[in-house]
């Protein structure tokens, strides 16, 4: 499995306002440039949209801050990754809903730090979802 190297460095922080602050920024700029749902076009999925607003939900709903702030800090990277890579994620179906596919993507930081991007793909209507952003320790 190929993994991409981004050129963005994850953000710096510690406390969950400081790195909410940056990576919330992003998103803000991002969504600017749609009129409905913000999202990002994807070079894997042969410029397909990526919308990117449930992650922010999927975010919310952890209950751990720590979590929070350690998978906001890869925001960047993640947006870097899902606009650039051509490199085939790992794909299978969903358990839990068979009406989806999960696709990760494997990305590597600008300080050597591995992490995972996480898109959801609805079968019936083909669109892809930002789920999750985390570091991890392998594919």
């Amino acid at each position: 499995m190929k993994i991409y190297k981004t050129k963005i460095k994850k953000y710096s922080g510690s406390d969950f306002s400081e790195v909410h602050q940056k990576a919330f920024g992003l998103y803000s700029q991002i969504k600017r440039k749609s009129k409905r749902r913000a999202y990002l076009r994807s070079a894997y999925f042969n410029k397909d949209k990526v919308f990117i607003d449930l992650f922010w939900h999927h975010l919310f709903e952890k209950e751990n801050w720590r979590d929070r702030v350690r998978r906001m800090k890869y925001f960047s990277c993640a947006v870097e990754l899902i606009r650039n890579s051509r490199f085939e994620p790992k794909s299978k179906e969903n358990p839990n809903t068979s009406s989806e596919i999960l696709h990760r993507f494997y990305g590597i930081t600008a300080e050597h730090e591995l992490f995972c991007v996480q898109i959801k793909e609805e079968k019936k209507k083909s669109q892809k979802f930002l789920i999750s952003v985390f570091p991890t320790d392998g594919p």
